[in-house]
């Protein structure tokens, strides 16, 4: 009888540790899926109408919006990301469609090196661009996505086909040949010189960029846009 007692309590033990850990690892789910954002899709959208004040580009409302992107995908907000965060329409009054937000983590004329971190909502675009010599070499630069994805326009290439639209505002682009890039994917400049631009998914991007020393006195739009 004893011995009947002891086995039955044994296993209602077992039984009992088992569920607690079944328990643990359910509730531990969620957050495992975030950390590794398999499952994380920002689809929040903003208009223009969030982003403009009779007109004139709100760039506090800009700035919250890239804030609410970042917390979304477990970026930590930093004491330099406050102080040297960006946020630009380019003069084209469309931030909705044609803009991004950005830092230099450094931009390095003495020892020629750059690192920046891009920032696009949904379905937002950098203006099309090319990078030409000044007093510094021509800048040549390298992508890595790290949350989002994102099309990777250049003009090198032949067209490729089912282009996602590109916003009136910006006009029409050189850029013809694309590919989709997604996390943890690295991409470069395919030609030094030659036009380029990404453009966001439709949950947003958050790309990584390395180059050579970034002059803007070498920036070149094929849009009205400006800094």
């Amino acid at each position: 009888m004893t011995k009947m007692f002891s086995t039955s309590r044994l296993l209602a033990v077992v039984f009992s540790f088992a569920l607690l850990v079944g328990c643990t690892n359910q509730q531990a789910t969620p957050d495992s899926t975030n950390q590794n954002n398999e499952e994380m899709r920002f689809s929040k959208r903003f208009t223009n109408a969030d982003f403009y004040t009779d007109g004139v580009f709100n760039e506090d409302v800009a700035m919250k919006a890239m804030r609410e992107m970042l917390a979304f995908y477990g970026v930590p907000w930093t004491p330099f990301m406050e102080e040297n965060f960006w946020v630009a329409d380019f003069g084209l009054g469309d931030f909705e469609n044609v803009g991004m937000g950005g830092i230099f983590w450094v931009n390095n004329a003495e020892h020629g090196y750059f690192a920046h971190g891009i920032y696009l909502l949904p379905g937002q675009m950098i203006p099309e661009h090319a990078h030409v010599p000044t007093e510094h070499p021509a800048k040549f630069e390298t992508w890595k996505v790290v949350h989002g994805w994102a099309y990777n326009f250049s003009e090198v290439g032949e067209p490729t086909p089912n282009p996602p639209a590109i916003p009136a505002s910006h006009g029409p682009v050189r850029s013809q040949h694309f590919v989709i890039q997604k996390p943890g994917e690295i991409l470069h400049l395919k030609e030094v010189g030659t036009f380029h631009f990404l453009k966001a998914g439709p949950e947003g991007a958050i790309i990584e960029e390395w180059a050579n020393y970034h002059d803007n006195a070498g920036l070149r739009f094929t849009s009205n846009a400006q800094l």
